[in-house]
């Protein structure tokens, strides 16, 4: 699966691109058909709480899947992106048996 980050209004530290490749990287074990992800990493209204925003797009076989969260950190913005699409691609996958 092929992931590609960007970050807005910053520059991502290589130690931050990792942490996301790796979360994001997971998300294909939940279903076989996922072609890529789009990260989208962006720093709103700087200096202030809840400023980091994450947003991830899925493109799979059998449709997209979207998440997006403004947190205080990017990681915690990051993982909670990723259980809101591990949901959907479950969801998808159960619907797909039916």
């Amino acid at each position: 699966m092929e992931v590609r980050i960007r970050s807005v209004h910053f520059d991502a530290s290589e130690k931050l691109e990792a942490f996301v490749e790796k979360k994001v990287s997971k998300l294909a074990k939940f279903h076989e058909d996922v072609l890529s992800a789009e990260v989208i990493l962006k720093l709103v209204k700087p200096e202030s709480a809840q400023n980091k925003e994450v947003s991830i797009s899925l493109k799979a076989k059998n449709g997209d899947c979207f998440a997006e969260k403004v947190r205080d950190t990017f990681e915690e913005a990051v993982d909670e992106c990723v259980e809101a699409i591990e949901k959907q691609l479950i969801k998808s996958k159960e619907k797909s048996r039916v």
